[in-house]
């Protein structure tokens, strides 16, 4: 059975083996750094199958003018069942009151065509403009 958790624990070797399965090295290469991320985040929402982390959502910001959706994870055997326009929905309700909703994302076909699919545009069709800067080693 399928249940979602609203800011619920969940420890980092769960965690680690979600990141894992949809290959984010970037967080799992840092054991001491997945030993926070939720500590540190604004909200998050779990989703399991039993005992077993399958998907997350999570969020940072100042719950007032701008949240980030930092991280939407979907372990690869569940994709294309909806958890994750389920994990968007639940977010984008929970934050309805915050003006800009801000994602970053590969730019990959099926995850522009996901995110567009739940209402989400590319910020050059609003009038923006998107910067980052990647740390090399953090």
């Amino acid at each position: 059975m399928i249940t979602y958790h609203e800011n619920t624990p969940t420890n980092s070797t769960d965690l680690t083996n979600l990141y894992d399965s949809v290959g984010w090295t970037a967080y799992t290469e840092h054991p001491d750094k997945m030993e926070c991320i939720l500590d540190r985040s604004l909200w998050y929402l779990t989703v399991r199958v039993d005992s077993e982390l399958i998907g997350l959502v999570r969020v940072v910001g100042d719950d007032c003018s701008i949240i980030y959706i930092q991280d939407l994870l979907v372990d690869p055997r569940y994709q294309r069942q909806g958890i994750g326009a389920e994990l968007i929905r639940r977010t984008l309700e929970q934050f309805s009151h915050v003006r800009q909703i801000v994602l970053v994302s590969d730019k990959e076909p099926a995850i522009t065509a996901f995110y567009r699919s739940v209402g989400m545009q590319p910020i050059e069709q609003v009038g923006g403009v998107c910067f980052v800067r990647y740390a090399r080693e953090v």
